[in-house]
């Protein structure tokens, strides 16, 4: 903003030398007063206009900083959770491959009873952030979402493109894919 005006200063003073000299120069033609007036005259609607012209430019330009930042806060606070997230989501893989396991005794289904309530608090945490889990299972295949990392035959009960097991879960914040679903294909 501050080199702006500087540089709307320093044409004013341009455009002030130009008019002296126009002046002088009119002078020694031997051109009438009213001539050179509105010879001047009209160079100076010329200025002015050049000036505004400038100066709508410079205030455009202004404004689209302003949105440009704007929109980049607005990108930063929607997706501030990125980071923790991906680093979160092994530690959710390990909680459910623990809750996965059978147990044979009290203590046993108790500390599973921990570690699901731990992992619930979890998976709580990431969907007030707006993370979820990609839906997968007897959906359509989409390479967006899915990542494909073997196939099987499709059958009259499964059509081709359809997912058939899910690997690994796959998580997204909002619209952005913070880890694909791995996932097997019927072919």
């Amino acid at each position: 903003m501050k080199e702006n005006q500087e540089e709307l200063d320093k044409e004013v003073t341009d455009v002030q030398e130009d008019i002296e000299i126009d002046t002088e120069a009119t002078e020694d033609s031997g051109v009438s007063d009213v001539e050179a007036e509105e010879f001047e005259l009209i160079n100076l609607k010329a200025e002015l206009e050049e000036m505004e012209d400038k100066f709508l430019r410079a205030r455009a330009e202004i404004a689209n900083m302003a949105n440009r930042g704007k929109n980049e806060r607005e990108q930063l606070q929607k997706y501030r959770s990125q980071d923790l997230a991906k680093k979160l989501l092994p530690s959710i893989d390990n909680l459910e491959r623990a809750l996965a396991t059978d147990v044979s005794d009290d203590h046993g289904a108790s500390l599973k009873k921990g570690v699901e309530m731990v992992l619930e608090s979890l998976k709580q945490a990431l969907k007030e952030e707006g993370i979820e889990k990609i839906p997968a299972k007897g959906e359509a295949f989409d390479p967006n979402l899915h990542q494909a990392v073997q196939t099987v035959p499709a059958t009259e009960e499964l059509s081709a493109d359809t997912i058939v097991e899910v690997l690994q879960e796959g998580y997204k914040l909002h619209d952005r894919v913070l880890r694909p679903t791995m996932v097997i294909v019927a072919q």
